[in-house]
């Protein structure tokens, strides 16, 4: 595969509703896009690090400095020869260390191009062809059970059967009591984004409380660190400990399992540095008997038909939180998918998305800079 030209485009998506942070009110989803242009043809892939390095280290900016300055030239260096594949592209990238989402990104622009190219989608390359997956729908912090339930109301009302709620010290059991009371029949899942501590003297009661309440799974209930915690709880509780911020790699997954884990995992391909590395997580789940979750990362069309793609494959057994953008997004740079029956059925496509509509991802973009090979 000839790489003729690299593209970053810095852009800005309005989001549904403010995402408030510890440093404020955030009214839109920064993203790093990247368009590979090869003698065969193009692709494009998306950066899902987030506007502050809250969930992970990486973040939207930090991402683009690092494919600016390092990742995209050692793509582009020499020697290049027409005969280099997809992967073995991508192995030059090996030396720099961590900054998984922004390789991420370059894995799915290269595989865009080259699926493209042989006029195949995603969803044949991965075997899920004609598949579909169940949504879900995510609500946000409340400081007030009645909101939560108003917000899974209106996700319910639209046709989701899976509701993930994000907890947090001071709101969680009165939060998903509420929500288990009005929604009986809903898959919940409780989400904690590793804001609990074991020292504090209230956890145990806390997770006692939760593990009442019909979860499906409890959701990164401790700090990302702390895998021996997260281990306890797996055997302390009837409720399902789901990991996220911790399975940042195969060796952490290695690691849990070491320590005898017996939860599930949320997978989401960004995090674990593309396609490749998280199915070789997502086979090694099934063979020591770990169920799955399909995991989100607030992307964009492109990113999100990827999780959807990936999220088809055998091994999902745990509720996902994969939605159409207008769950988060005010607009977005692609059409939405089409929730059916609670499902959205994997897109047949050739290469990963649609190519987006060029005026709207134009008025969307705030900065571009483009790397010719020599």
């Amino acid at each position: 595969m000839w790489i003729e030209a690299v593209e970053l485009l810095r852009v800005e998506l309005p989001l549904a509703a403010p995402f408030v942070t510890a440093s404020g009110s955030l009214h839109s989803r920064p993203l790093v896009l990247v368009r590979i242009v090869t003698a065969a043809g193009e692709g494009m892939g998306e950066c899902a690090a987030l506007a502050e390095p809250t969930y992970s280290e990486e973040y939207a900016g930090g991402a683009e400095a690092v494919l600016a300055e390092h990742l995209v030239p050692r793509l582009l260096a020499p020697p290049h020869p027409a005969e280099a594949t997809t992967w073995s592209l991508l192995a030059r990238l090996d030396d720099v260390r961590g900054h998984p989402m922004a390789k991420a990104a370059l894995e799915m622009a290269l595989l865009d191009a080259s699926l493209r190219a042989e006029g195949r989608s995603l969803a044949s390359w991965l075997g899920v062809e004609g598949r579909r997956v169940p949504a879900g729908a995510t609500v946000g912090l409340h400081d007030e059970p009645a909101r939560a339930v108003a917000a899974a109301g209106d996700a319910v009302a639209a046709g989701y059967r899976r509701i993930k709620v994000k907890i947090a010290p001071g709101r969680d059991v009165a939060q998903v009591r509420a929500l288990r009371e009005a929604f009986p029949e809903v898959t919940l899942v409780a989400d904690a984004n590793g804001s609990y501590r074991r020292s504090d003297a209230a956890h145990q009661r806390l997770l006692a409380e939760l593990d009442s309440l019909g979860l499906a799974a409890l959701e990164q209930p401790l700090h990302p660190d702390d895998l021996a915690g997260a281990v306890l709880g797996s055997f302390e509780l009837t409720t399902t400990v789901l990991l996220d911020e911790s399975i940042a790699s195969g060796a952490a997954l290695e690691a849990a399992i070491a320590l005898g884990f017996s939860g599930g995992v949320s997978l989401k391909p960004a995090r674990l540095g593309g396609l490749l590395r998280a199915g070789a997580v997502l086979e090694r789940c099934r063979q020591v008997g770990l169920a799955a979750s399909i995991g989100g990362m607030l992307e964009s069309g492109i990113g999100r038909r990827a999780a959807l793609a990936f999220g088809a494959l055998d091994g999902f057994e745990l509720p996902g939180e994969i939605s159409p953008t207008a769950r988060y997004l005010d607009s977005d740079i692609l059409p939405q998918l089409e929730l059916s029956a609670g499902e959205l059925e994997v897109p047949a496509g050739a290469g990963i998305a649609p190519v987006p509509e060029p005026g709207e991802l134009a008025r969307r973009t705030v900065r571009r800079r483009t790397w010719r090979a020599a």
